[in-house]
């Protein structure tokens, strides 16, 4: 019995023929990590895949790196989407990649940041959307689950802060189907119903778990909503794109309700404060008033018509006084000179020359005769006696003597 015999390249063929008519390998999607990843001058990226069971090779050619949005490195957990293949030259088979993408997280994180990219772009981050969060609010909306640390960690602080605040909880999906649904009906019923401010979120967990808050529908919301929102998703380091759009971001649940709910007993101890210091500040400010006042009283009294008046009145007087001073004085003064005169005047008198027996001379011409020379026979003459006056004729002169 004759056997058929084939050529090594007849079943490599034929094994090849088989690959290419199975529908499942000409679109299948692997799961593993990266290894032997090598970058050909071609363009051409040739790596291994590999998981706990097995590996298998792999290549993306240079016409298919489109499909390649990251840099892929050794040790990437990877989704690779091609066809299995046989390369019939050596006979073994290999997966020829069109797209590879990050698997679990890798690939949830290029999502998150694509969105991220996109919204920013929008201006849905910009600081100018952010509203203010109230200071003092009295119904704080919020949208998490019902049950969970993050509610009870926001009601016990709530009711340490302020016991007086209405909490109104939206109780919503927050993770899972329906999650980001669950999440946007939450937020748009809260802001219809009119709360003061709305807190957003969920306690910790990993990417795939906090992914609901990296929905753009979730994003819209709180960016639409009217209501101001505060972002509390995850723990510190968990950061979502709920954060990016909201109003404020707390790092955790607890650490929102610190930021919703005032502190009453603060809050009264600061009204305390403000009303001493008030009270202070008035009593202050009455002092300078009485003040300003006595010393306006005092200007009031310096420059009032009645306070000039009498002080004009005073001057008068002074000016009377020193008049009347000085007029005595000057009185004195003359009559004492008059009195030097008179006894001048006294000594000088023609009365009193006439009443010692003197007679006063006279000519025609009535000045004074004093020389005899001046005097002719026969001119008249008037003599001029201490009582009574004579009319005499010169009838003769006796010139001078010498003594």
């Amino acid at each position: 019995m004759m056997k058929n015999v084939y050529s090594v390249g007849q079943v490599n063929t034929y094994i090849k023929n088989m690959f290419a008519q199975d529908f499942m390998l000409n679109r299948i999607s692997v799961r593993g990590e990266v290894s032997n990843c090598k970058y050909h001058t071609s363009g051409h990226i040739y790596f291994t895949l590999k998981d706990s069971m097995g590996t298998i090779s792999a290549v993306m050619f240079a016409g298919s790196r489109r499909g390649l949005s990251f840099p892929m490195k050794e040790g990437d957990k990877v989704i690779v989407t091609g066809s299995i293949e046989v390369y019939e030259r050596d006979g073994k088979y290999q997966l020829y990649a069109r797209e590879i993408e990050l698997a679990g997280e890798g690939h949830l994180y290029l999502k998150f940041e694509a969105l991220k990219r996109k919204l920013a772009e929008m201006g849905m981050f910009a600081a100018e959307y952010k509203r203010p969060i109230p200071r003092y609010a009295r119904r704080v909306g919020i949208v998490t689950a019902p049950t969970g640390a993050a509610i009870q960690d926001i009601r016990n602080i709530a009711s340490r802060r302020n016991p007086y605040v209405q909490l109104i909880l939206y109780p919503a999906l927050v993770q899972g189907e329906g999650a980001a649904a669950s999440i946007v009906n939450g937020i748009r019923a809260l802001d219809a119903l009119g709360v003061d401010v709305m807190i957003v979120g969920r306690g910790g967990g990993s990417i795939e778990d906090l992914w609901a808050f990296n929905e753009e529908a979730v994003a819209r919301a709180i960016f639409e909503c009217e209501t101001p929102v505060i972002s509390a998703v995850g723990h510190e380091t968990d950061t979502t794109i709920a954060d990016y759009v909201a109003d404020l971001r707390a790092p955790t649940p607890s650490a929102a309700a610190e930021l919703a709910v005032f502190d009453y007993a603060l809050a009264k101890e600061q009204l305390t404060g403000m009303q001493q210091h008030m009270a202070r500040l008035l009593r202050q400010q009455i002092a300078a008033a009485r003040m300003r006042l006595s010393h306006a009283q005092t200007k009031l009294k310096y420059l009032s018509p009645q306070s000039r008046l009498n002080e004009n009145r005073r001057y008068a007087a002074d000016l009377q006084e020193r008049i009347t001073q000085r007029m005595t004085q000057l009185l004195g003064q003359r009559r004492h000179e008059l009195a030097l005169l008179s006894g001048t005047l006294e000594g000088l008198s023609p009365v009193k020359k006439l009443r010692a027996g003197y007679s006063y001379v006279s000519g025609e011409d009535g000045h004074a005769v004093t020389d005899a020379a001046c005097v002719r026979e026969g001119e008249v003459l008037d003599i001029r006696l201490l009582h009574g006056a004579l009319r005499a004729e010169v009838r003769e002169i006796f010139p001078e003597r010498d003594a």
